[in-house]
């Protein structure tokens, strides 16, 4: 059997945790009850001894398709094999009482022989449930203080610590195998109805994404179908990757799935950073999507509290602040690529550019109707007032490095962002006791200084950090934010600098790691996000014909589910990095956008609230 890859895995998920499907009918992994709790299904990062629930043919040669019902997080996947076809239909029920995962076997044509087998291993894949049998015939696995029942529609036997079925499905045949987690301590699950919950749960997805609306400048009903299709396809998986009890956005639904094959760069990603949560919500509210951002906004007032000066870069799904990282020994990791991380030591870093993502989403949260709140606008000039000393330090950057700090351009520009953000939330909105005199005056003052020291003559581009001639692609987005009008020859000249320096086969580079001192040895894929990144500013260069072609072929690097994983391969032609990953989709959506506007003959594609109109020049 040949080595799995990212691209194999679809997602199924109920807002509040994710199950990764393989393309065998495999769920390698879920984390329950939460996305960052402990996986109790991890061949994902191991073998099938560390826990997945298979269901598939026993003929090995079954010819396999999938796809996603449109508009939903329902997977289907057929399996057409001599005797017959089936059809496996997986998804996760918005959460009741409880969270279910439920499989439903679908007899096409034929017979077709099925196996099931389940392997229950709690704690990212070492702890050995109690498996016992209840009275109604269900499987009852307890593990510590976790729980689940598995209710079949097949009989079941036990085989060297593992739950399997073998059974055969006919034509017009349902047989519906449901898996329900809970707390140890509590009492049994109420079992659902499967068919009951499929309906539901398709009607939850399809009025959700019914609710899609694409700003006005891009044209909507123009936007070409298959762009629309990846756009909608995007915004499910970043509504999949919300906390729906909190507000909180996991920047992806897996842990340390690596940037390079058999290389170290491998992070855990299933918590919530404000940068990463801050885009999304950007993305999901320029699509006609407001409620999670009112959420978010709230879940930040509690995790921030009453201490703005020590606000985090990161938080955990209920605003948890601690995020010890450490390392899984057991687990050899995907494609043996080691270490698996839990955990993220990231979340005491400084990341000075998280303030201007923040304040950039809350302004345009106003703008879009979201009611204002006492305790969000005090959050914020606290904030603020944290940043008029700290914007001179030296960071960590956009890019979390782990090597000394610097004094990051980008970081500098995004501090220039949160003061002029809040500068025209306080002016158009009239809010009260912002010191706006004080904050423009900081404001222009960020700005010489990164023209001073952020722009390298001898390069003809801003460049990473000051005083050092390497580039780096978030500053792709200058345009975008507002900090130089397009047409500056500064802008036109960065982004061919890092077109000609950053761009491998075709795609971007966030930096060159060799040169970059990011205290880590091995090399690492094309960043998606930063490939979009370039579609963005050739739009705003007038360059729509090259930015639609380097559109194309990123959306062609979507698996056959139209999933994107944090970064690329071009060599090897394959997906690297958590998966799904926001950043990637989050960034297909706004480029879909900034084209569709371009081709209305909007001034460079680009959205009336982004252009930074009252910038210094």
């Amino acid at each position: 059997m040949s080595e799995p890859r990212i691209e194999d895995y679809g997602m199924i998920g109920d807002c509040e945790t994710a199950a990764l499907v393989g393309r065998d009918g495999s769920v390698d992994w879920l984390c329950w009850p939460r996305f960052d709790s402990p996986a109790c299904f991890a061949a994902l990062l191991g073998s099938p001894e560390h826990g997945r629930w298979k269901i598939g043919p026993k003929d090995g040669a079954a010819r396999i398709s999938r796809r996603y019902r449109p508009n939903t997080l329902i997977l289907e996947t057929r399996f057409e094999t001599a005797t017959g076809a089936v059809t496996l239909v997986d998804f996760m029920p918005p959460r009741g009482s409880n969270s279910d995962l439920v499989r439903l076997v679908v007899g096409e044509s034929g017979s077709v022989a099925l196996r099931m087998e389940i392997v229950l291993r709690f704690g990212y894949g070492r702890d050995v449930p109690w498996v016992s049998r209840t009275e109604d015939g269900s499987l009852r696995a307890i593990s510590g203080p976790d729980m689940v029942f598995l209710r079949c529609g097949a009989e079941t036997h036990g085989e060297n610590l593992h739950t399997a079925a073998d059974f055969v499905v006919e034509a017009g045949q349902r047989v519906p195998f449901v898996l329900t987690y809970g707390p140890s301590h509590q009492p049994v699950p109420t079992p659902i109805d499967p068919e009951l919950a499929l309906r539901e749960t398709e009607a939850f997805w399809r009025d959700w994404a019914g609710r899609y609306r694409a700003p006005p400048e891009s044209g909507g009903a123009e936007m070409p179908a298959h762009w629309r299709e990846a756009v909608q396809r995007s915004l499910v998986l970043l509504k999949a990757l919300t906390y729906a009890p909190t507000g909180g956005i996991v920047a992806a639904a897996t842990t340390s799935l690596p940037e390079w094959i058999g290389g170290s760069r491998n992070w855990d990603y299933r918590f919530c950073w404000l940068r990463d949560s801050a885009m999304t919500l950007f993305a999901l509210m320029s699509s006609g999507h407001m409620e999670e951002a009112e959420a978010w906004r709230n879940w930040l007032v509690r995790a921030v509290a009453g201490a703005p000066d020590r606000m985090q870069i990161m938080y955990g799904l209920g605003g948890e602040r601690r995020l010890v990282e450490w390392e899984v020994d057991w687990l050899p990791g995907f494609a043996k690529s080691r270490p698996v991380r839990i955990g993220n030591g990231a979340h005491d870093q400084v990341q000075l550019d998280v303030y201007g993502e923040v304040m950039n989403l809350l302004h345009e949260a106003r703008l879009g109707g979201i009611p204002e709140t006492e305790q969000a606008w005090a959050m914020q000039k606290g904030m603020l007032a944290s940043l008029e000393s700290r914007w001179r330090e030296p960071d960590e950057g956009i890019w979390e490095v782990r090597g000394p700090r610097r004094h990051f351009t980008f970081s500098k520009i995004m501090a220039w962002v949160a003061f002029d953000r809040c500068i025209r939330s306080a002016e158009h909105f009239g809010l009260d006791d912002a010191p706006v005199d004080r904050w423009r005056l900081i404001r222009d003052e960020i700005h010489a200084h990164v023209c001073r020291h952020g722009f390298d003559p001898a390069a003809g581009a801003f460049v990473q950090a000051y005083g050092e001639p390497q580039l780096d692609a978030s500053l792709l987005l200058l345009p975008k934010l507002g900090f130089l009008p397009a047409e500056d020859p500064r802008i036109r000249s960065t982004i061919e600098a890092i077109e000609h320096d950053l761009v491998v086969d075709g795609l971007v580079r966030r930096y060159h790691p060799a040169q970059a001192r990011d205290g880590l040895p091995d090399p690492e894929g094309a960043f998606l996000a930063c490939s979009f990144w370039l579609v963005d500013a050739l739009v705003s260069i007038q360059r729509v014909h090259d930015a639609e072609a380097l559109f194309e072929r990123l959306l062609r690097l979507r698996n056959d589910l139209g999933i994107l994983a944090e970064e690329y391969d071009p060599a090897a032609g394959q997906q690297l990095g958590n998966t799904p990953q926001a950043f990637s989709h989050v960034a297909l959506v706004n480029s879909a956008h900034r084209l569709a506007a371009a081709r209305t003959g909007q001034p460079g594609g680009i959205l009336p609230s982004e252009t930074g109109a009252d910038a210094p020049r």
